[in-house]
C-alpha cells in the first residue's frame, strides 16, 4: 500500500491533555518530502516520477524536482509556498509552475485539471496545508484530531494506527445496508475518529484545525452541451488521459520479465476501447544522443511543416511515427477465460501491436479462491469490500499484464444512464425523452415475461416510479427509505428489468448485503436515515446525485483491488476514473445516456474519432458473460474455508448480522441446483469480504505503520456500537 501522511499541529490549548509529541513519531519506511511544523512523507513504492514537488521563494522563480531527493534545507518563511502532486500526471514542469503561482491566491480547482490520476497538497506558509481528492474517490484523503492538530494521510488505516482507534461498527453497518448513501455514510470510515474528506473536495488546515470545502460543486459546473460537442469532450479527454500513460516510460520501474504496457480485456467494450486508443498512441521518444524535442502537446511529436495535433480530431493519433523514432512497443493484451467476446474479436486481427494473452481459468483464478488456505494471510486492505474475495481472481489477470496496466474500470459508471435519472427529464419538463428507454425496457420484458409484463406492466411501472422520485420531498423520501429499511423490504435484484429499474428509482436503495442485517443493525442505519432527512435538502436533481455516488462507490472498490491485487512494482491504471473524463462525462444530455446502448454507442464515436473507422456498427454489443457460474463454483470450492470463517464471526461478536440466516444463504449458494435472486450473491460476497477483512484487522500488530508510538492496548471489537 502506498500513501502520503503529514500533520499540522496549532497552539497548545490550555488545559489541553497532553500527547506524544510529533517529533518522536514518524511513519516506518518514510520518505520526506518537506519537514517543519506541518511535514509531508511518502510512504510506499513509489516511483521517481511519481513524486513532483514545486517550490516558489519570494523573489525567484519556482523550483520544480522530481523524486523523493532530501529535504529542502532552505528554511521555510511564512512567503514560502510548496506544491505536492503525487501519482500519474501528465503535467509539464510548466505547468506545475504556474499552476502554483496561481494557487497562492487561492485558487486551487485549475490544479485537478490535468490529465492523470494524481493527489494535491499545497502548502503555504509554514503553517497552512491544503489537499485535494479527485472527483470519483479513487485517491481518497482522510484526517482525524491528534496532537492538538490535525493529522491527514491518503489512507485510512495508518490513522487508526497513529490514534489506535477501534473500529466503528456504526459505520460497517452503514455500509452494508446503504453502500451507495451519503445520508447512511456521512464522512466516517471504519475506524472511530478517522474522517473522509468526500470527493471533488478541499481539506485546508489552518492553524492544526481542518476545513472541508468542495472545489467542484457538480450543480456549479458547465450545463450539459448538446451530443455532437460533447462527444467531442469525452474523445479529447479518454485520448489525453491513455496518452499521458502511455508516453510516460517509468523510470527505473520496468521488470525484466514484464511489459512495460498491459491493457486488460475482461472488461468487454470498456476495456477494449482503452486498448484500442493505447495502441494508437505513438511511442515514446527514444533515449539516445540528441533525441528530437518533444512538444507539450496532447498529440505525436512535431515533425518539420506540420501543424501541432491535440488528439481531439479524427485521425491525429493513428498516424505513421515520424522518423527517427522506435517502432511502436508491443501492449500485453490480457483476457481471463473470455476469448470469445464480441469486442476482442473485433480488434485483434487489426491491431498488431496487441499481444493477446488468453488465461485458461482454474481453481486459483475463482472467486473466494483466497479462502481456501488461511483466509489472514492475504493482504490487509484500507477498508473492506467485495473485491477481496475476488482478489486471486484479479491477481491472475494483473500478473501476465504490463508494469503500466490500463484497464476499463469505471467506465459503466461514469457513461452509463442512472436509472434514477428518468426521473430528471420529468423535472426538466422533458417526458417524452422517457420514451426510447422506456421501450426498450418493455421489450426485454417482452421476451423474457411475456406480452402483458412487456406492453403494459413495465411502462406502467417504470414511468409511475419516475413520477414519483421527481416530486417526492427529500426529508419524506428519506424516512420511507428508513421505514421500509426496518420492516426489511429490500429488493432482492430479480423481478424484470422494468421492475429493478423502478426499485432504483428512489433517493436511497438499500445494499444487497441489507437483508442479512440483524433488527439492531437495521434500525440505527434507519436512524441515521431520519436525522439525515432533518438537515437541508441537496440543490442537485436526484438522478445527477444517485450517478455521482454510485460512482463513488465503484471508485472506493477500485482502490481496493488495486489493494489487494495489485504486483509489486506494477501500476493499474483507471483512465475513465480521471478528473477531465469525469467532467466531460457531465456534458452528455441525459437524453443520450438513457439511450439503448448508449454507452457502446458512445465508445464507438470516440474511437471514430480517434481514427478506427473500421469496427462494425454493432461492436460490443453481445451478451454479457455469466459472471454467477464461477462465483458459485468459487463458493462450493472454498466451503470449508467459508464455514470455518462463520463459525463464530466477528460480525455476529458485533451483533451486525443475522447469523442464521447468513449460512442459510451460503449453502443455499453452494448448491448449483438451488434457484437464486440475482443480488444474493453480490450481498453474500460484501458479508464475507468484510468478515475477512475484520479477521486480517484483528491479527493485525497495533504500530505497523509508525516508530515512536506507545504501546496500545488491545480491545475486543465493540458490540452493539451504532452511535
Amino acid at each position: 500500500m502506498r500513501w502520503l501522511t503529514g500533520w499540522s499541529t496549532g497552539a497548545p490549548r490550555a488545559g489541553a491533555p497532553a500527547h506524544e509529541p510529533p517529533g518522536a513519531v514518524a511513519p516506518i519506511a518514510a520518505r520526506p518530502l518537506w519537514t517543519g511544523p506541518n511535514p509531508l512523507w511518502a510512504v510506499g513504492d513509489w516511483r521517481p516520477e511519481e513524486i513532483r514537488l514545486v517550490t516558489l521563494r519570494p523573489g525567484a522563480p519556482a523550483v520544480v524536482t522530481t523524486g523523493a531527493g532530501a529535504p529542502d534545507p532552505v528554511e521555510d518563511t511564512p512567503a514560502t509556498t510548496r506544491l505536492a502532486v503525487i501519482g500519474h500526471c501528465g503535467a509539464t514542469d510548466a505547468e506545475l509552475a504556474a499552476g502554483l503561482a496561481a494557487a497562492r491566491g487561492g485558487a486551487v480547482r485549475h490544479l485537478t485539471t490535468w490529465p492523470g490520476s494524481y493527489t494535491v497538497v499545497l502548502r503555504t506558509g509554514t503553517r497552512s496545508t491544503a489537499l485535494l481528492t479527485d472527483l470519483a474517490g479513487a485517491r481518497p484523503v482522510f484526517h482525524t484530531p491528534w496532537a492538538d492538530g490535525t493529522a491527514y494521510a491518503t489512507a485510512a488505516l495508518p490513522l487508526a494506527d497513529l490514534i489506535g482507534a477501534p473500529l466503528d461498527t456504526g459505520h460497517l453497518a452503514a455500509r452494508l445496508a446503504c453502500p451507495e448513501s451519503p445520508e447512511a455514510l456521512g464522512t466516517g470510515t471504519p475506524y472511530l475518529g478517522v474522517q473522509r474528506v468526500p470527493p471533488g473536495h478541499t481539506l485546508a488546515i489552518r492553524g492544526g484545525r481542518p476545513y472541508l470545502a468542495a472545489y467542484d460543486e457538480p450543480g456549479g459546473g458547465p450545463r450539459p452541451r448538446g451530443e455532437a460537442p460533447a462527444v467531442r469532450e469525452l474523445t479529447r479527454a479518454l485520448l489525453e488521459s491513455v496518452r499521458s500513460r502511455v508516453r510516460t516510460p517509468a523510470a527505473g520501474a520496468a521488470d525484466p520479465g514484464r511489459a512495460r504496457l498491459g491493457v486488460d480485456l475482461s472488461y468487454g467494450t470498456a476495456s477494449a476501447t482503452v486498448a484500442l486508443l493505447a495502441a494508437a498512441v505513438p511511442p515514446a521518444p527514444v533515449a539516445g544522443p540528441a533525441p528530437a524535442p518533444v512538444p507539450a502537446v496532447a498529440g505525436p511529436a512535431a515533425v518539420p511543416g506540420a501543424r501541432a495535433r491535440n488528439g481531439a480530431v479524427k485521425g491525429s493519433w493513428a498516424r505513421v511515427s515520424a522518423p527517427g523514432r522506435s517502432a511502436p512497443e508491443p501492449l500485453a493484451a490480457v483476457t481471463l477465460g473470455e476469448s470469445e467476446g464480441p469486442a476482442t474479436l473485433a480488434i485483434a486481427p487489426h491491431t498488431p501491436r496487441l499481444r493477446h494473452t488468453v488465461l485458461a481459468p482454474g481453481p486459483d483464478t475463482l472467486p473466494y479462491a483466497d479462502l481456501v488456505a488461511d483466509p489472514r494471510a492475504g493482504r490487509l486492505t484500507d477498508e473492506p469490500g467485495p473485491e477481496l474475495i475476488a482478489a486471486a481472481r484479479a491477481a491472475a489477470r494483473f500478473d501476465a499484464g504490463g508494469t503500466d496496466h490500463l484497464t476499463g474500470y469505471g467506465a459503466r459508471q461514469v457513461l452509463d444512464g442512472h436509472p434514477a435519472r428518468l426521473a430528471d427529464l420529468v423535472r426538466a419538463g422533458r417526458p417524452r425523452e422517457l420514451l426510447p428507454p422506456v421501450a426498450a425496457l418493455a421489450g426485454a420484458d417482452r421476451v423474457t415475461a411475456g406480452v402483458l409484463a412487456g406492453a403494459l406492466r413495465t411502462p406502467l411501472t417504470v414511468v409511475r416510479a419516475a413520477h414519483r422520485l421527481s416530486r417526492i420531498r427529500y426529508a419524506d423520501a428519506l424516512d420511507d427509505a428508513a421505514v421500509r429499511l426496518t420492516l426489511r423490504h429490500v429488493p432482492d435484484g430479480g423481478g424484470t428489468a422494468g421492475a429493478r429499474s423502478a426499485d432504483d428509482l428512489l433517493w436511497c436503495v438499500p445494499g444487497p448485503a441489507a437483508r442479512w442485517l440483524s433488527d439492531e443493525a437495521l434500525s440505527a442505519v434507519a436512524l441515521r436515515l431520519r436525522l439525515a432527512a432533518r438537515g437541508p435538502a441537496p440543490a442537485e436533481p436526484p438522478g445527477v446525485r444517485r450517478a455521482r455516488y454510485a460512482l463513488h462507490r465503484h471508485a472506493r472498490g477500485f482502490r481496493t483491488l488495486v489493494h489487494a491485487a495489485e504486483q509489486p512494482g506494477q501500476r493499474l491504471h483507471a483512465p475513465f476514473l480521471d478528473n477531465q473524463v469525469v467532467r466531460a462525462s457531465r456534458l452528455l444530455p441525459d437524453d443520450v445516456r438513457l439511450q439503448p446502448g448508449a454507452r457502446h454507442a458512445l465508445l464507438h464515436a470516440v474511437l471514430t474519432g480517434a481514427g478506427r473507422t473500421d469496427l462494425p456498427p454493432d461492436w460490443g454489443r453481445g451478451p454479457r458473460p455469466d459472471r454467477t457460474v464461477p462465483a458459485r463454483a468459487g463458493l462450493r470450492l472454498a466451503a470449508d474455508g467459508i464455514a470455518e470463517l462463520f463459525d463464530a464471526p466477528l460480525l455476529a461478536e458485533a451483533g451486525l448480522i443475522d447469523l442464521p440466516a447468513v449460512r442459510a444463504g451460503l449453502a443455499r449458494c453452494a448448491d448449483p441446483d438451488a434457484p437464486l435472486a440475482p443480488g444474493t450473491l453480490a450481498g453474500l460476497a460484501e458479508l464475507v469480504s468484510t468478515e475477512l477483512w475484520l479477521r486480517r484487522v484483528r491479527a493485525r500488530r497495533h504500530g505497523a505503520c509508525w516508530t515512536g508510538l506507545p504501546l496500545a492496548r488491545r480491545t475486543a471489537l465493540p458490540a452493539a456500537r451504532f452511535a
